[in-house]
């Protein structure tokens, strides 16, 4: 009986396969639904032969459940996002100057939906886990083993022993159309589009329901250590073998005409996919040549997402905010006429600043021109002059801050105004609470409302405040139970132990994002350094210039920051750098300063940028009379060369290199580089 019931599983799994992944039935619905029957009844009848991965497990338990947060292998970092022809060409040609050899681009669609990642092992799907903050997610497996076109065991033997796969789970319009339905039936809040739908349903506690919303997929990038190829469009082929959904429109390009073809020939053929898009993402196709091309801090240099064209809707415009941010700039916001945009409805629209606003010559009730280009919030581009009747009072900026009354000022050169009473104006208070709460600063268990809440009743006028609210103060509070307090708490306690870097990002210094955060933490190794630095200091910090320079000068200057820092540190936080970090350290390049040039096989650029750091050095990314070596790889950029030569520069190897920092290839790997 074992033998028959694993001959029909694997029949099942074929005929899914055929008909979810390759859209290629061979039996008809009712046939199909009769062989999971049988099947059904034969591991009913014989529970020793339960196998988690049969087809019949598909339909998911409606045991409720809650989702645990994963730490992903590789971050899941996003791409920078381009929006014309010739930032698709800037993109090729900075790919041709870095590599300096021959490449090929991979162009795909971008699928809209809930980005995915999945880990196998031995060809089982081991788990699935959402993008959340690029760092870690949610674990979606329970719900994700629903989704028929996702394979539970891979065909074949010839994939690694383990791997990720990434992707996106969609909803598709006709499945999107149909749950909308049946909403407005029950007289439920409609979804406004697939993309949210799909989010909806991934991070439903109940499998059951999940299996009934008909989610798809698309997988589109491979990880591990044990690929079948350096080319990302080939490993996919073979992936495609392996039982994965990945789609036909993909191809390899050559020369820019060929990535234009395929973006004007998506641009229109997209209307007709069965789940929606928003662009085309061109991925350098060697998996060398990514490595050599390295990552910034947010995206990878070897990608781009091209969007396309945005819609464009005419609605009437209601009345005018102005919005104060935690940094004082306002932010005039329109309040439309809800109209349909892109699939989902607009109620409001950016107006950017006040130098558009008088460009428009915008009236209240105009019929406005909005595009949703890329933007979370809409912009208003036009208006239809033609369509003003009985005209309301004309749209101007304002004066002073419509929080606390002061005057706004402008620096020179600047389109944004801003509130200067940053430390006493109750917009930027609460914003910079929300910052330091927020999942890639301290990560504490509250939101955007809480923070309100909190600040309104009193118990906290800034971060270090948190610190202090006890649960007694607020198991009392509306929508307050005994779960959420203990959260809450915990997530206090768990902050306590965030790295100095995140510290430092999350005190809300204006100009100093993660990656100076980073960079200022490598430089001054306990928060008294930093305070107390000198703009010289400041400045010679890699990345920082007068600008930010003085930002964090004049954030120190003020005593309430300074004393919000104390309290801090009396709270435990994690104000100087690790011990351990901080042991691995050494001044082997210290005050050299090293420019990195050309393709690289032991280590990515980013890998040695490190190193050197690491190691007391500098990096530059231009040959001057100061620079001490060039670390230079195959194909370096010959005008690189020549100055470096004329200069008397010492160029030396990655071999040359690594004995100097005396680190061998196992020794030192970042793997902070995926997306």
């Amino acid at each position: 009986m074992k033998e028959k019931i694993e001959a029909l599983r694997k029949e099942i799994e074929q005929l899914n396969y055929l008909y979810y992944v390759l859209s290629k039935p061979e039996v008809s619905d009712y046939e199909f639904d009769m062989k999971l029957k049988e099947l059904e009844r034969l591991e009913a009848e014989h529970p020793e032969f339960f196998d988690a991965n049969s087809p019949t497990q598909r339909i998911g338990s409606d045991v409720n459940r809650t989702f645990t947060q994963v730490e992903h292998q590789y971050p899941m970092l996003s791409l920078a996002n381009t929006y014309s022809a010739g930032e698709v060409q800037d993109f090729f040609e900075r790919t041709r100057r870095a590599l300096n050899e021959d490449f090929e681009l991979v162009c795909e669609l971008k699928y809209d939906g809930v980005s995915i990642s999945l880990i196998y092992e031995d060809g089982i799907l081991q788990q699935a886990i959402t993008r959340g903050d690029g760092e870690r997610g949610d674990d979606v497996t329970a719900n994700v083993r629903t989704i028929k076109s996702i394979p539970l065991k891979l065909y074949g033997n010839d994939f690694p022993k383990q791997f990720e796969i990434r992707g996106e789970v969609l909803m598709p319009w006709k499945v999107f159309d149909e749950l909308n339905h049946e909403r407005a039936e029950q007289e439920e809040q409609l979804f406004a589009n697939p993309r949210n739908a799909a989010s909806g349903t991934l991070k439903l506690q109940n499998p059951a329901i999940v299996s009934q919303r008909s989610l798809d997929s698309y997988l589109y990038y491979l990880l591990g250590e044990s690929l079948p190829a350096d080319g990302h469009f080939e490993n996919l082929a073979k992936a495609r073998e392996w039982g994965f959904k990945i789609s036909n429109a993909m191809c390899k390009c050559r020369t820019l005409q060929e990535v234009f073809n395929f973006i004007e020939y998506w641009d229109e053929e997209r209307k007709n996919l069965p789940v929606a898009t928003d662009g085309i993402v061109l991925k350098v196709n060697s998996s060398r040549q990514q490595l050599n091309l390295g990552w910034t801090a947010k995206s990878p240099r070897w990608a781009i997402a091209y969007k396309f064209k945005a819609e464009q809707a005419e609605t009437r415009l209601n009345s005018v905010d102005f919005q104060v941010g935690r940094t004082g700039t306002v932010t005039p916001v329109a309040n439309l006429e809800p109209t349909l945009l892109s699939g989902t409805t607009v109620k409001r629209a950016s107006l950017h600043n006040a130098d558009i606003i008088n460009a428009l010559d915008i009236h209240i009730g105009d019929m406005c021109f909005v595009e949703k280009g890329g933007e979370i919030i809409p912009k208003i581009t036009g208006v239809n002059r033609k369509a003003r009747f009985l005209p309301g009072e004309k749209v101007k900026f304002v004066e002073n801050c419509p929080a606390c009354g002061t005057k706004l000022q402008r620096s020179a050169g600047e389109a944004t105004w801003f509130c200067p009473n940053h430390y006493r104006c109750k917009p930027q208070i609460k914003g910079r609470i929300e910052h330091f709460v927020s999942r890639k600063a301290m990560y504490i268990n509250i939101g955007e409302e809480t923070v309100n809440q909190f600040y309104n009743i009193g118990f906290v006028h800034n971060a270090a405040d948190l610190y202090s609210v006890k649960p007694s103060d607020i198991l009392c509070l509306e929508r307050w139970g005994q779960k959420s307090v203990d959260n809450f708490i915990e997530s206090i306690n768990l902050s306590k132990s965030v790295s100095y870097e995140r510290v430092i990002f999350a005190l809300g210094i204006p100009e100093v994002g993660e990656t100076i955060a980073k960079r200022l933490a490598n430089t001054f190794h306990d928060i008294d350094s930093l305070m107390n630095a000198t703009f010289e200091q400041l400045i010679s910090v890699g990345d920082v210039g007068t600008v930010i320079a003085q930002s964090v000068l004049d954030f120190f200057a003020e005593k309430s920051n300074r004393k919000i820092v104390e309290r801090l540190k009396s709270y435990g936080l994690q104000l100087s750098l690790d011990q351990a970090v901080l042991a691995e350290r050494t001044d082997t390049l210290k005050g050299q300063i090293f420019v990195i040039s050309g393709t690289f096989f032991k280590h990515s650029r980013d890998e040695y940028k490190a190193m050197i750091e690491k190691n007391g050095g500098k990096n530059t990314g231009s040959v001057s009379s100061k620079t001490d070596y060039i670390l230079a790889g195959d194909n370096m950029g010959p005008a690189k060369l020549g100055k470096a030569k004329s200069l008397g520069i010492k160029i030396i190897n990655e071999d040359d290199f690594l004995k100097i920092v005396d680190l061998s290839t196992a020794d030192f790997k970042d793997d902070n580089l995926l997306f």
